[in-house]
């Protein structure tokens, strides 16, 4: 009896770092989404080329010629994003992502007034 219960404690024990592998601060990768979109002059409605999009402090792209940005494998749920070029003003917002569902953000960028 007492070789079977020294079985089982040393049955639990092993099991115990097994189930510290299980992280619940990563999202399931159902959880995910992706996000893209177009930064625009909030005047002429010409696309900003080299315009850099975060999200979450974390997550980055720069946009292209067209103005377009992707960003996959975006978490869904409130996130917190920035846009800044050069010569516009920042943009800081938030948003919110469906898991599963691509998300679209065209923000439109007004210039800095000069001093």
């Amino acid at each position: 009896m007492k070789q079977l219960a020294r079985f089982a404690i040393a049955a639990l024990l092993l099991a115990l770092p097994l189930t510290a592998c299980n992280s619940d601060d990563l999202p399931p990768a159902s959880q995910y989404t992706s996000l893209q979109g177009q930064i625009l002059d909030g005047v002429s409605n010409k696309p900003i080329a080299d315009a850099i999009v975060t999200v979450d402090t974390v997550l980055t792209a720069t946009t292209d010629a067209n103005g377009k940005f992707t960003i996959d494998k975006v978490p869904s749920g409130v996130l917190d994003y920035t846009v800044q070029a050069k010569g516009y003003k920042v943009v800081t917002s938030s948003i919110t992502a469906d898991p599963g569902k691509p998300l679209q953000l065209n923000v439109p960028l007004d210039r800095e007034t000069s001093s």
